[in-house]
């Protein structure tokens, strides 16, 4: 299996270098969005209704995290158009993670990104005021929820 993390870092750190701390969790909501939509494109691929539900109660998750951060930082909107101006393809550079793995082998692929985007929350409610680091810690919470339901309908081989 690819190195999840060592994938990431180099498709998003040079993007996150180029931001403000206090702009980070913006673009991290944006890239929130974009496995959002790729929960659904799986959905759309899922054998029966109970995966497809699952999968799409996952891109319900991811927008609710972007919708989250995206309240509580001071021109999210503009930061992510700006960095979506700057890097027109970092969507399609997170897409290429997945080229050539079978459904399963992307589902695990992305249940460990959603681990580590757990953790990207924690770091960032390490250093936020109490009322920002709560919603962060909500966000590493709805990350994991993801993340095993990903794992579970990967170890029920055959169902996705």
């Amino acid at each position: 299996m690819t190195d999840v993390r060592a994938r990431l870092a180099e498709i998003l750190a040079p993007m996150l270098a180029e931001l403000a701390p206090s702009e980070q969790p913006a673009f991290v909501a944006l890239a929130e969005r974009v496995a959002a939509g790729r929960y659904r494109v799986w959905a759309e691929q899922a054998k029966d209704d109970e995966s497809r539900a699952q999968l799409l109660a996952c891109a319900e998750r991811e927008e609710e995290i972007a919708s989250r951060v995206e309240a509580v930082t001071p021109g999210a909107a503009e930061i992510q158009a700006r960095v979506e101006a700057d890097h027109p393809d970092v969507a399609q550079a997170y897409q290429g993670l997945f080229d050539g793995l079978a459904l399963e082998g992307q589902l695990a692929l992305q249940a460990q990104a959603e681990r580590i985007g757990a953790a990207t929350w924690r770091a960032f409610a390490a250093n936020a005021e109490p009322s920002v680091a709560e919603i962060f810690h909500r966000c590493a919470a709805l990350e994991e929820e993801s993340a095993s339901t990903l794992e579970a309908l990967v170890g029920a081989s055959g169902r996705v």
